[in-house]
């Protein structure tokens, strides 16, 4: 699920933080993960595209099923990512 941040002006990094998120070690420069258990999976990932000021979050579910593949049981809709939209909004 997409979603835009054109109205926020404060340090990205920061806010990530503040609200629950980390970079992803793994992950890509513009990716942040929050974790819903404590462990690695299930986790909210965010991808920030700073050019269009835009969010793309989706829920994991547990990791790529192979070493170099980038398919995973992952949420980009429904009910638990539309509440997550809604609380990281809730934020700005």
């Amino acid at each position: 699920m997409k979603f835009s941040l054109n109205n926020f002006s404060g340090n990205l990094y920061n806010f990530f933080r503040d609200i629950g998120y980390h970079k992803d070690r793994f992950g890509a420069d513009n990716s942040y993960i929050r974790s819903l258990s404590g462990g690695r999976y299930p986790r909210f990932h965010i991808y920030y595209n700073a050019k269009k000021r835009e969010i793309d979050i989706h829920l994991d579910q547990k990791p790529a099923r192979y070493k170099h593949a980038n398919d995973h049981a992952g949420e980009y809709s429904g009910k638990i990512v539309e509440e997550e939209v809604e609380r990281i909004k809730s934020f700005l």
